[in-house]
């Protein structure tokens, strides 16, 4: 769907004034959002605060660090009581954890390593609650993520942030283009975080110097195993650690402790050459490790491929992109093959290390900032 520019456009691009659109702001509780949020009602618009309680409320109140605590949930309130605007809380917990924490939990049990928070934007802030927004009859629904949406040839187009430091659109590439149509995103444009630190005490925010959320919203404290083990009990099974020559080097507690790539921790020492995590066999409970140059790959299979370009993604049968591989590593030359309609191979250019089933591999127009989707990796 095309930009309507039939009449004078507002700042979200609405042809309407401000005080006409509603705009539902999903707030975390940190600072991020709540800067949207004051911002869009500073302007004049009819903004609504919504805070998703994604998992038990007294649980999450010694969760210092989550996204999605009840101490997020208590400064989103707090800044709509300042800024006078309405705010509510809905209770997702269920649908966060049929559609998220289960299959976290069950992509490790079978040797992935999955991005929870990317199925969270997916089936739950841009599905379900992008669902309410519009029963609440607004005109669009606005985050604090940092990515750009710009107005293109053919409609909305999805854009890396102008700080790339801060740039979240690798866990945004499965966001539809009808989604977009409806998203806004007002912090992409802005050069860093100091940048929006000082427009929350331009507002006068109390969360103007709340730190950021640097885990798993479900995982407080960075211990995946333990998360797993409670929600799948018996599921850390020991077996055996294998050289990929066959040779058995030891024992471990659990598939659910390791990752592709991983190098310490492994109850191996004593061997001349390093050896790091090439392969898990949750079928067999076996951790396969071998050299570092094993890590090596070029080709990637992937699936629920989301394709955000102008034309049909079959419509060629290659298409010459940049990717990420991990949220934390530039973006790699490539060139995506169509096997499908929502699958495909991609070939790099320059070989990967690491690459592991599960993680996103996420498209980017070569040597620019557009985003044309992504999918996810899968076994070979």
């Amino acid at each position: 769907m095309a930009l309507d520019n039939t009449g004078p456009l507002n700042s979200l691009g609405l042809p309407k004034p401000p005080a006409e659109t509603r705009v539902i702001v999903a707030m975390s509780g940190g600072v991020d959002s709540s800067v949207v949020a004051a911002m869009l009602h500073e302007e004049g618009y009819d903004v609504v605060g919504i805070t998703l309680q994604l998992y038990d409320h007294g649980a999450a109140l010694a969760k210092k660090g989550a996204c999605c605590a009840g101490r997020d949930i208590h400064d989103a309130r707090r800044v709509a009581e300042a800024r006078g605007f309405a705010h509510y809380v809905l209770d997702y917990e269920n649908a966060f954890r049929d559609a998220v924490i289960d299959e976290f939990a069950d992509s490790y049990l079978a040797g992935a390593t999955p991005v929870p928070c990317i199925r969270c934007n997916e089936r739950v802030k841009f599905h379900d609650l992008l669902e309410t927004a519009k029963d609440l009859d607004a005109d669009c629904m606005a985050t604090g993520h940092y990515i750009q949406r710009k107005a293109g040839a053919t409609g909305a187009e999805l854009h890396m942030a102008a700080d790339p430091v801060r740039d979240q659109s690798y866990f945004l590439f499965s966001t539809t283009q009808a989604q977009l149509d409806y998203l806004r995103f007002p912090l992409g444009h802005l050069e860093n975080k100091d940048a929006t630190r000082r427009l929350a005490q331009h507002y006068g925010l109390s969360v103007a110097d709340k730190p950021d959320s640097q885990d798993i919203c479900f995982v407080p404290d960075g211990d995946y195993a333990k998360v797993i083990e409670k929600l799948r009990p018996g599921a850390a099974e020991p077996g055996e650690v294998v050289h990929a020559d066959g040779r058995v080097l030891g024992h471990h507690p659990g598939v659910i402790h390791f990752t592709i790539g991983q190098r310490r921790g492994l109850g191996i020492g004593g061997l001349e050459e390093p050896l790091y995590v090439v392969r898990l066999d949750p079928e067999t409970r076996r951790v396969v490790v071998g050299p570092r140059a094993m890590l090596a790959t070029r080709r990637v299979p992937i699936r629920e491929v989301n394709w955000l370009g102008d034309a049909p993604l079959q419509s060629r049968s290659e298409w010459p992109l940049s990717v990420k591989l991990r949220s934390t590593r530039p973006p790699r030359e490539a060139v995506l093959r169509p096997t499908g309609p929502d699958s495909g191979e991609v070939e790099l250019i320059a070989p990967e290390e690491g690459v592991s089933p599960g993680q996103a591999c996420v498209f980017y127009e070569p040597e620019g900032t557009r985003v044309f989707g992504g999918g996810w990796i899968t076994r070979g």
